[in-house]
């Protein structure tokens, strides 16, 4: 389904994103919760979005170009925990923030939460923001390969409950072993054949 994934830009200022008619399938969540390595996942390259073990590496707003500009992925700053001042913290926020209001292009957003955690306050307000703009979102639990699949039905249900959404939207995802790539990618197939 995923032919081929460039780099477009990052942006700093939300006025300045792209604003041709072409649909966006946002990643957000909390600061190293997995955003770029589910993106290289998806799109079968290790190093197209930057990762690292350290929180907070992805500080502005980046574009990926997929199928030669069919749709475009959109990698957000993480929320919460990341070493960085309140300042910086601040910046995000507002880019964060700036985004939503102004993309007028947004096809689905998926919201990953790492499954070994329950879901935080910031992503608590974050699905809130999403159901009030009515916004299509997906739960995404990432980093399942490092649970056994009891525990994997259990936090999947802990999320779903805390976020009352229902089971079947919370997506089980492991980038490191491929789990819940194809649900991803059927999904955007589902949404932009629409």
């Amino acid at each position: 389904m995923i032919k081929n994934a460039t780099f477009l830009k990052s942006y700093t200022d939300p006025s300045s994103i792209p604003s041709e008619n072409i649909p966006e399938f946002v990643f957000v969540g909390k600061s190293n919760v997995g955003k770029s390595s589910l993106i290289n996942c998806l799109v079968n390259q290790k190093k197209l979005a930057r990762t690292s073990s350290e929180p907070g590496l992805t500080r502005l707003i980046n574009y990926f170009e997929i199928n030669g500009g069919s749709f475009y992925f959109v990698d957000l700053p993480g929320y919460g925990f990341a070493r960085v001042s309140k300042d910086e913290k601040k910046k995000w926020t507002k880019m964060i923030e700036g985004y939503f209001e102004l993309s007028k292009n947004i096809a689905a957003v998926f919201v990953l939460i790492d499954i070994r955690r329950s879901p935080s306050e910031d992503d608590l307000i974050m699905v809130n923001y999403l159901f009030t703009k009515n916004i299509p979102f997906f739960i995404i639990a990432t980093k399942a390969d490092k649970l056994s699949k009891n525990q994997i039905a259990a936090q999947r249900a802990e999320i779903a409950n805390a976020l009352k959404i229902g089971i079947d939207n919370v997506i089980v995802s492991s980038s490191e072993k491929g789990k819940g790539k194809k649900e991803i990618l059927d999904k955007i197939a589902q949404i932009i054949e629409n």
